[in-house]
């Protein structure tokens, strides 16, 4: 299993859990982003740098996943399309995407697109807090366990 994290709007407070979690598992990870972020220096962390433009990391981490791998990510569509892949996707959050809740996930996201669309002011989603990485971190840590003990 590969890591592939969507590093363009990788949240800071998730960097040292991710980082641990590659190191102690020594998970070959690939950071794909338009531009340089920094996870941690470690043998296992390939950082792959894409073109600006629109969906240019989304459209590479497609093209690189394989079956069982795992995307981190909090973009819905990209989640959509990793799954139709048979890998596995996890939000910031601590949410995983699966074949039974994406659907809805991509209907709400798209709903909340065309009011914003139709000229709506809508509040983003909240910053993530110290309750959100706890979360991401003991639903990574399950998933991690289960897929290593396969």
């Amino acid at each position: 299993m590969k890591l592939y994290i969507d590093g363009d709007a990788f949240p800071n407070l998730l960097k040292p859990i991710i980082y641990r979690a590659i190191e102690k598992l020594e998970l070959q990870t690939f950071v794909v982003s338009n531009k340089r972020i920094n996870i941690g220096l470690s043998n296992y962390i390939n950082y792959v740098i894409v073109s600006d433009g629109a969906d240019e990391a989304d459209n590479r981490i497609v093209e690189m996943v394989e079956v069982g791998d795992l995307v981190i990510t909090s973009d819905i569509p990209l989640a959509d399309r990793v799954i139709t892949k048979s890998a596995f996707a996890l939000d910031h959050r601590g949410k995983f995407f699966d074949a039974d809740n994406i659907k809805q996930s991509l209907a709400i996201r798209d709903f909340m697109q065309s009011i914003r669309d139709s000229g709506e002011s809508t509040k983003g989603p909240k910053p993530i807090n110290k309750k959100d990485a706890h979360e991401f971190a003991n639903k990574l840590n399950q998933f991690l366990r289960r897929q290593i003990t396969q």
